[in-house]
């Protein structure tokens, strides 16, 4: 295992056993994947992919069938290796009487904070996520938004090496989401591991600059964000194109299309792309746009992931 990643799996393994229907079901299936240290990562995948099992075997929630897995070079399943683990849950569930700053109290109280440490570290906390002038109000007046943000306060009291965040804009409004995407950029800028698990691909695509896609227990695909959306060329789109120079474009371009009066150029590189515009202009053609071509993560994800059937649902 390499001590540098912040996690890394070899062969991860977690079958669940159904007794009364006689089968075995593999949540985790044979999951090799490394996480460097201070970088950005998204764990997608549809529901029932295995990605919350993941996060609760990294947590030594869950115990391995087999493989094994690490935080910081410690094995997960002993307790120290959650020393330097921040985690916020899907879905999870803050006592309503509580307020902002009693909460995070309680949370550095069990984490072995000093009560100076902790008053310190919650003002720090509550500027971070904007809930300054809410610190003493009890959280049953608090948005969706703003529980979001205070749990993940709570799971930053620590200050943790590595963030674990299971769906944590599920719910929230777009206001929020884009909050709460600030703070874990800040956070990354500042060496902290974020570890986003979610099924909100749009999401992942902005907060992460890796990812990782689950489907049926197994990793299908994992990479840089840019490089697995990144196009084949740029589009170049132009109209008032006489048939004549259409035809020399179209010879020079890996393809190219006259659709509602406007022509259409694909070409691999950049310097082909000026060039044509060059052309373009040069022959009183009007240039409409030139476009990086691309797929979105979602498109992606689409690709990779196998449709259900009725009897896996």
């Amino acid at each position: 295992m390499d001590p540098d990643a912040a996690i890394e799996t070899r062969e991860l393994t977690r079958v669940y056993r159904q007794r009364w229907r006689g089968r075995e079901i593999r949540a985790v299936d044979g999951v090799s994947l490394k996480v460097a240290r201070g970088t950005s990562f998204g764990l997608l995948g549809p529901n029932g992919a295995g990605k919350t099992t993941f996060v609760k075997l990294l947590l030594g929630i869950v115990r391995p069938t087999a493989g094994s897995a690490t935080l910081f070079g410690v094995d997960c399943r002993r307790p120290e290796a959650r020393l330097r683990v921040g985690y916020l849950p899907e879905n999870h569930r803050l006592p309503s009487y509580w307020t902002g700053a009693g909460l995070l109290d309680f949370a550095g109280a069990l984490s072995g904070m000093d009560a100076r440490a902790r008053r310190r570290r919650i003002a720090e906390l509550l500027d971070l996520v904007g809930l300054q002038e809410w610190a003493n109000v009890r959280l049953s007046r608090y948005s969706k938004g703003m529980l979001q943000r205070l749990g993940l306060a709570q799971a930053l009291m620590h200050a943790p090496s590595l963030l674990l965040l299971d769906e944590p804009t599920d719910g929230v409004d777009p206001v929020g989401r884009q909050q709460i995407r600030a703070i874990l950029r800040e956070l990354e800028d500042q060496g902290v591991t974020v570890f986003l698990n979610s099924h909100l691909l749009s999401e992942v695509e902005l907060a992460c600059r890796e990812v990782a896609i689950m489907d049926r227990g197994r990793l299908v695909l994992a990479g840089r964000v840019k490089d697995l959306t990144a196009g084949k060329g740029y589009l170049v789109t132009a109209a008032h194109v006489p048939e004549a120079l259409f035809e020399t474009l179209r010879a020079k371009a890996a393809s190219a299309a006259m659709r509602d009066g406007l022509a259409e150029f694909l070409f691999p590189t950049r310097e082909e792309a000026n060039r044509a515009v060059d052309v373009v202009r040069a022959h009183g053609g009007w240039l409409e746009s030139v476009t990086p071509t691309g797929s979105t993560l979602e498109e992606v994800f689409m690709r990779t992931v196998r449709p259900q059937t009725p009897e896996q649902l």
